[in-house]
């Protein structure tokens, strides 16, 4: 009994510590998003220059996914966990104390970098601690809905009472104690491939084969184009609500918080109903729902009406749910880990354009304009779907 009990106190210890470095690493790249308004005052710069440093953010971050696991392989998951925590929080001190945007651009690229190297490996250490590894990932992925629902609220009551840099600065405060922690209490994990060079891991023409396939190279499409609006989402809305809305730091940091609540909320539901009526119905509906959402914030001004236009949009950018499931059907099993690692790695550097473009047409022609072309975007979405589904073109 006493040994039972001491394997689960230690597989939860690792979900729980797992759980909380995920956290530490979403909330490093979701700190800036609130304060976008007092960097561009700051430095004097364009809301597209700072998207630029968000798409370079979010860039950085995709691009890490496929390796990370290449990485783990060689040296083992805690080590790799270990660097994307404790360097998810020495990146986020980096962004508040430079003294320019050129050195605020390269900290913001850093801190995609470092925290992209989280997930697919603490997902894989997950499975070599859990046989029932489902609840598990679960579990791990309200580090992130938990990260969406407490960012915009603490970075924006911090940055009011106290400037953006301390409420970034902030995210030490839970992630020096969480890498600490994840080092004392998560034991040593034996490397899987020590001795594979790692030039032998990533050969170009089996990842070409596998991106030209048909049906993985419409579903990347629609991929990109879904995240795009995502990342969109992701860098500015607060700022939208501020500048378009007239809406107070701490208020636009609350509604974007109800966002990501909506949105982890969301996923679970699409989940299900994907499962029943299709992947491509449940992602038309979000899409759907995205482009009302968009449409209410843009033509009304009530809070009513922001709030019911924040759920569709939360609602809208929950299709990964019913997204990820369409990669992995086309993927054997055999290549579902690299395989999916490396579809994740392309469509996120191509979306990480989003926060640029977003950031660029709300300079040149208005919030109206930005958030409309994301309504677009996501029309076409359904439109590509439903062509593929009338014509039974099966991609």
């Amino acid at each position: 009994m006493s040994t039972i009990s001491t394997r689960w106190r230690y597989r939860e210890t690792v979900l729980a510590l797992c759980t909380l470095a995920f956290f530490v690493t979403m909330v490093g790249r979701l700190a800036i998003s609130p304060i976008i308004p007092d960097v561009v005052e700051t430095f004097a710069v364009s809301n597209a220059a700072v998207g630029l440093s968000l798409s370079g953010m979010w860039l950085a971050y995709g691009l890490a996914q496929y390796p990370s696991g290449i990485l783990a392989d060689r040296y083992g998951e805690r080590r790799i966990v270990l660097i994307a925590v404790g360097g998810s929080t020495l990146a986020a001190l980096a962004v508040s104390i430079t003294p320019a945007f050129a050195p605020f651009f390269l900290a913001t690229v850093l801190l995609g970098a470092v925290a992209g190297l989280h997930y697919s490996v603490a997902t894989t250490l997950l499975a070599r601690t859990y046989d029932n590894v489902g609840t598990a990932v679960g579990v791990h992925n309200t580090g992130a809905t938990i990260a969406g629902l407490v960012t915009p609220v603490a970075v924006a009551w911090l940055a009011v009472r106290f400037g953006w840099r301390i409420a970034v600065a902030a995210v030490a405060l839970i992630g020096i104690p969480s890498t600490v922690l994840f080092a004392r209490e998560v034991r040593p994990t034996a490397p899987r491939r020590p001795e594979t060079p790692l030039r032998d891991r990533l050969r170009v023409a089996p990842a070409l084969e596998l991106l030209s396939r048909p049906p993985i190279a419409f579903t990347l499409v629609v991929a990109i184009v879904s995240e795009f609006a995502w990342q969109g989402v992701a860098s500015f809305l607060p700022t939208f609500l501020i500048e378009y809305q007239d809406a107070s730091t701490p208020l636009a940091g609350a509604l974007f918080s109800t966002y990501f609540v909506v949105q982890g909320l969301a996923q679970i539901g699409v989940g299900a109903v994907s499962d029943r009526i299709g992947r491509d119905r449940a992602i038309a509906a979000c899409m759907l729902a995205g482009v009302g959402g968009f449409g209410v914030l843009i033509a009304t001004s009530n809070t009513a009406s922001i709030v019911a236009g924040i759920v569709l949009v939360g609602i809208g950018m929950s299709f990964g749910a019913a997204l990820m499931p369409r990669f992995l059907r086309e993927l054997s099993a055999e290549e579902q880990n690299a395989g999916f690692g490396l579809v994740r790695t392309v469509y996120m550097i191509v979306a990480a354009l989003g926060s640029v473009v977003v950031g660029a047409l709300a300079d040149l022609f208005g919030w109206a304009v930005s958030f409309g072309f994301l309504a677009t975007l996501l029309a076409g979405v359904v439109l590509a779907l439903t062509i593929n589904s009338l014509f039974g073109l099966e991609y």
